[in-house]
């Protein structure tokens, strides 16, 4: 089979979204267009003069050795001006005038995966989609990198968009809105980036983060957050961390982040990892058995994103290579994107004796049938990280829990995961409990 400069390229971006930033990815690579293949040479174009020389300084190894990796042999890549093509239309149409990230229509929530890590953070999504305003204002999701937040924000976008044609939806960075702010000061526009922002009906603002040291920009914010929710507006923000942890964050915004609803996601379960990569899979039309989907899902436990990059590198080799799929060949292409983890596997003793010593317990206690709260918090902290850290099924938690039943196990799953997203204290003391048991 040989690819052309088009499939090439998308092999390629399925590659490097894994190995970059989603901000560099979105902002440098992912609107790059393959031109042709010529010989060893992928002809790649790109928009501007500036883009062209930014890339040629700081993306040609990291591509050329992406390109190389994926045809087995030694490639080149050479960035060109588009100026002399024709434009070719966006998916999703950009609002008259306005110059609007726009959003990603492969992120709705027809293809988000639900699990256990995310479930809380897509009810409250789905529920802003369908009543903006009228739910949770603000709503602020927080989790580490590819863990599905972005995707969240931008189905919500595609949902309101859909059920209230004309309603004005904004997709933004916080970097960019800092930067549009920046040079509206320095071309004295202010008055026109407020009126820009203070008239829309839905914001979603991502990295939200990046707020944090930037005096003049919060406080440009906090109006712009004043004038929209007293104007009865949605606006829905993501991080990689809750409010509380973002540092030199004035307490005034911090207040109002935490007037709406807060909610968290974490790494994917292992059951959720083998949804996603079933999905991914026959969204490509690629073929793999469910036991080695299902080993895959036990090499790449970090994050959605590293996760769809290494089913994109072996089906890329795969297509390449002509080999059959096989554990041996999934190790061959993944040892140095994602080398084995050597620490042992968790054992649901070695979670009940952390988290017994954290709170001050005996093993035992969380065995017995005291139901006090000093003790009942724990057991259900203990048996929802068993849950999360180990293969052993609900029956099996159940049993090493002095034989309680999987509704049991069920229930105190779904409370800890609702209160780590409504308590950003109580998530913080499930994180510290989860950095211990990675030193085990």
């Amino acid at each position: 089979m040989v690819m052309s400069a088009a499939e090439l390229w998308q092999t390629t971006l399925g590659l490097l979204e894994a190995q970059i930033s989603k901000h560099q990815f979105e902002t440098w690579l992912q609107p790059c267009q393959a031109h042709t293949l010529h010989g060893n040479t992928l002809h790649i174009t790109v928009a501007t003069e500036f883009n062209r020389n930014w890339l040629e300084n700081n993306y040609t190894p990291t591509v050329q050795k992406a390109l190389s990796s994926i045809l087995n042999r030694e490639m080149l890549v050479k960035f060109t001006l588009a100026k002399d093509e024709p434009q070719k239309p966006l998916l999703v149409e950009k609002m008259a005038g306005e110059d609007w990230p726009i959003l990603n229509p492969r992120y709705t929530f027809d293809n988000f995966i639900i699990g256990e890590s995310n479930r809380y953070a897509h009810a409250a999504s789905l529920a802003i989609s369908e009543a903006p305003a009228r739910a949770y204002n603000p709503l602020f999701i927080y989790g580490g990198v590819g863990l599905g937040k972005t995707h969240l924000m931008h189905a919500i976008g595609h949902f309101v968009l859909q059920r209230y044609p004309g309603i004005k939806v904004v997709y933004i960075s916080c970097e960019k809105f800092t930067n549009e702010f920046i040079s509206s000061i320095q071309t004295r526009k202010t008055v026109e980036f407020r009126a820009k922002y203070r008239s829309i009906d839905l914001l979603l603002v991502d990295d939200i983060q990046f707020l944090a040291g930037k005096e003049q920009t919060q406080e440009e914010f906090f109006h712009t957050f004043n004038a929209l929710h007293e104007a009865n507006k949605q606006i829905i923000f993501s991080s990689d961390r809750p409010p509380k942890e973002i540092a030199t964050l004035e307490e005034r915004l911090r207040s109002r982040f935490e007037w709406g609803l807060i909610t968290d996601i974490q790494p994917p379960d292992y059951e959720t990892r083998v949804a996603i990569l079933r999905q991914k899979a026959d969204s490509e039309n690629f073929r793999i058995p469910l036991e080695l989907t299902s080993y895959l899902a036990g090499r790449i436990k970090s994050n959605i994103r590293e996760l769809e990059g290494g089913l994109n590198r072996i089906m890329a080799y795969v297509s390449f290579s002509k080999k059959p799929i096989t554990r041996e060949l999934i190790d061959e292409v993944l040892r140095n994107l994602f080398p084995e983890e050597k620490t042992r596997i968790l054992t649901i003793l070695d979670i009940q004796k952390v988290v017994a010593a954290h709170f001050g317990l005996k093993i035992e206690e969380l065995s017995a049938k005291k139901r006090t709260r000093n003790v009942s918090l724990p057991r259900q902290v203990a048996m929802f990280l068993a849950r999360k850290n180990t293969e052993a099924s609900l029956p099996r938690i159940g049993d090493e829990f002095g034989g309680r039943d999987h509704t049991t196990v069920i229930h105190a799953c779904e409370k800890i995961a609702t209160d780590i997203a409504s308590d950003a204290a109580f998530a913080a003391i499930v994180r510290e409990i989860e950095a211990k048991l990675k030193t085990i």
